[in-house]
């Protein structure tokens, strides 16, 4: 196969035999593991869907309220929920995803949700838990910090931190990899800020932030796996 612009495309790991990744980057047994609302138990207002995309917008400006568990449940639901595991080796989801690869990584910072401590969390998508990696009362100071000091970050409830494990695409799609995850990023941002309009919250993605400092505050390498997107989220103000 040959695209226009005549470079050849690289030959995939999968086509060359080799045998697929793990569906989810590892993480210690040691952690603990938080239960999250199962979505079949979720009590959400139902909204039209052609009014939730039009009143769809970035909102840097939040309530000093909290969400519940049974919120963030959802909104992590709504951007990786895993719907169907396929033989270990494939996932469908409530997001698209370049050859149902799904790279990305769900951390979350908290700071306003109910029943859970501020600290640093990620989502364990193939189990629907939030695994507690530390906790940390000066976490949301950090992460201004490496978001060039975007000061109304600090005030959000909650903030996604998408992170790329590459091989995971890359093991399908070669070197195009570093395209189709930033396509993925995309399309779950779109799902939290429709997620998050049902619910009365208001998102803001970011994509300013200093890479080295994000990685490393969430303790990932940088290289196999590094930072690539970004969302605060809050209780919306009324208009």
């Amino acid at each position: 196969m040959r695209p226009r612009n005549g470079n050849e495309i690289n030959e995939s790991d999968q086509k060359k035999g080799f045998s697929p990744p793990p569906l989810q980057s590892p993480y210690s047994t040691q952690l603990e593991k938080i239960d999250l609302i199962e979505i079949g138990d979720i009590r959400i207002p139902e909204k039209d869907i052609t009014q939730v995309i039009n009143q769809r917008k970035s909102v840097r400006s939040y309530l000093e309220e909290s969400l519940t568990l049974e919120e963030l449940s959802y909104l992590l639901w709504c951007t990786q929920g895993v719907k169907k595991i396929i033989s270990n080796t494939t996932t469908k989801r409530i997001v698209p995803s370049a050859g149902s690869r799904h790279p990305l990584e769900t951390y979350l910072v908290i700071n306003r949700v109910k029943g859970l401590p501020i600290g640093l969390y990620r989502y364990i998508s193939l189990e629907h838990k939030l695994l507690k990696i530390k906790t940390d009362s000066q976490i949301m100071k950090k992460i201004v910090e490496a978001c060039n000091d975007q000061q109304f970050i600090g005030k959000s409830a909650l903030i996604f931190i998408w992170s790329a494990n590459i091989y995971r695409m890359k093991w399908r799609h070669g070197e195009r990899a570093y395209r189709y995850i930033f396509l993925d990023a995309g399309h779950v941002g779109q799902n939290l800020y429709l997620a998050a309009t049902v619910i009365n919250c208001g998102v803001c993605t970011i994509s300013v932030f200093l890479d080295d400092e994000l990685n490393h505050l969430v303790g990932i390498d940088g290289k196999n796996e590094f930072v690539i997107y970004m969302a605060a989220v809050g209780k919306s103000k009324p208009s």
